[in-house]
């Protein structure tokens, strides 16, 4: 079963301590304290639907490295700061949210319908249907919006869930 995803905007100097963490539990710690010091608008939950969003927005697979920029990197893609097999954190920088976000605009719940019905997922733990996308699309509807505020502010953003 998949874990609570968090996507959390940051500021370059949230970044640069990031980027300079000794280990995967001083990244996980300082997400942690991320989420916990937050200003709204800069964090955006999907519950446990960060998993078919991603499949749907790259190839069908989980794979950090599925799909092709910038909609891969709504979700797992970008740089991995975690490699704990637990944990995932990923990265989009400041410079690659505006992209992100402007893929994301146009997607809407039909197309994202369309995507989940015509991609096998391979792996996928819950059982697919029409209560499971409505489930998708309730907690991801926001996301669009959320890398937009991230890239007018010229913040970078991470993902962060716990498996």
């Amino acid at each position: 079963m998949a874990g609570l995803g968090m996507h959390l905007a940051i500021g370059e100097d949230v970044v640069a301590r990031l980027l300079a963490a000794d280990d995967d539990a001083a990244v996980i710690a300082l997400v942690e304290e991320i989420e916990e010091r937050s200003e709204p608008g800069f964090l955006f939950g999907t519950d446990q639907a960060w998993d078919p969003l991603h499949r749907c927005l790259t190839d069908g697979t989980l794979s950090v490295a599925a799909g092709s920029f910038p909609l891969s990197h709504a979700v797992l893609g970008g740089v991995q700061l975690c490699e704990d097999p637990e944990y995932l954190v990923s990265l989009v920088r400041a410079d690659q949210v505006s992209a992100v976000a402007d893929a994301l605009a146009p997607v809407d719940a039909a197309w994202l319908r369309r995507r989940y019905e015509a991609l096998k997922f391979p792996g996928y733990g819950r059982v697919r249907g029409a209560e499971d996308f409505a489930y998708l699309w309730a907690n991801v509807a926001g996301i669009a919006a959320f890398f937009e505020t991230a890239a007018q502010d010229g913040r970078a953003v991470i993902f962060s869930v716990e498996l």
